[in-house]
């Protein structure tokens, strides 16, 4: 990607490693004990690929105010981020002023969502973040959350190397940010509460298939970022975090009925949705 020239975002904080917190309620709960993981190596990955919610995901959620460690990054202060945070930060800041024109087209404002990063460990609006968790967005005080570490395990574990990959992980979060901000993050948890494990489940798959079709829509309308190579990047990316390649990489069957993010090839099909048309009309995954 096309990144030297891209400003940052200043809606960028950092969490340093002195103000993390231990994972309060007795640890992670993955989608209510719904999915298995029987290695290390799935744990890092189920909450990012299998996540329902920050705050179905994390048991005793609540917030601590910041620390001093924990205080936001004064804007311009670009020397404080390291290589792949200046990476990160420059696509939110694409991400930023793509959905700022998009929104402006419909007469409506982009209230941007801030992007933390931490060490291993910290504390979000929806409890505490850790970096087994992968990246994710918390609805609560609508920021995401990184250790960019897993970045490293999206190249190694996922065999997604190249920066598209990156930058498709982080437009996700932010289409998340926007079902929160149009309503229907909640829309959706409302009727999870009152659908069945496969209901609530097919509801999930279609929020995280948006977020899909979204990421592709940021990318559609910033093509000056794109250089060749990049979507097929992003494609592989999408293939290798579905739930069926998940489950197989775990020794399962796959079993769709348990399926919340989509498999390998709904994932693809929605992020190129997004890409072909450059428009989130089209990304309507909850229709039929």
């Amino acid at each position: 990607m096309r990144l030297d020239d891209e400003e940052e975002s200043k809606n960028i904080e950092i969490q340093g490693r002195s103000g993390g917190f231990g994972m309060p309620g007795g640890g992670l709960r993955l989608g209510g004990g719904k999915i298995g993981c029987g290695t290390i190596v799935i744990l890092l990955i189920a909450v990012f690929v299998f996540k329902i919610d920050p705050t179905q995901l994390i048991e005793g959620t609540g917030g601590l105010a910041p620390t001093e460690q924990n205080a936001p990054v004064a804007p311009g202060t670009a020397g404080n981020l390291t290589p792949i945070q200046s990476v990160s930060a420059k696509v939110l800041g694409s991400t930023e002023k793509r959905w700022t024109e998009i929104f402006a087209k419909h007469g409506q404002r982009y209230p941007a969502p801030t992007m933390v990063f931490y060490d291993q460990s910290g504390m979000s609006g929806c409890g505490a973040a850790q970096s087994a968790m992968g990246p994710f967005y918390c609805p609560a005080d609508r920021k995401i959350y990184i250790d960019t570490t897993f970045f490293q395990e999206l190249e190694q574990r996922f065999d997604a190397p190249g920066d598209f990959p990156l930058a498709y992980v982080i437009a996700h979060e932010v289409g998340h940010h926007i079902q929160t901000i149009d309503g229907t993050a909640d829309r959706v948890r409302q009727a999870q509460g009152r659908a069945g494990r496969a209901e609530g489940n097919a509801l999930q798959v279609a929020m995280e298939l948006q977020a899909d079709c979204y990421a592709g829509v940021w990318a559609a309308n910033d093509v000056n970022l794109l250089e060749p190579g990049d979507i097929e990047e992003g494609l592989r990316a999408a293939q290798a975090i579905g739930d069926d390649t998940l489950q197989k990489a775990a020794g399962q069957r796959p079993v769709p009925e348990s399926f919340t993010h989509g498999s390998a090839e709904q994932r693809m099909a929605w992020l190129k949705r997004g890409l072909d048309s450059g428009d989130p009309a089209r990304c309507d995954t909850f229709a039929g």
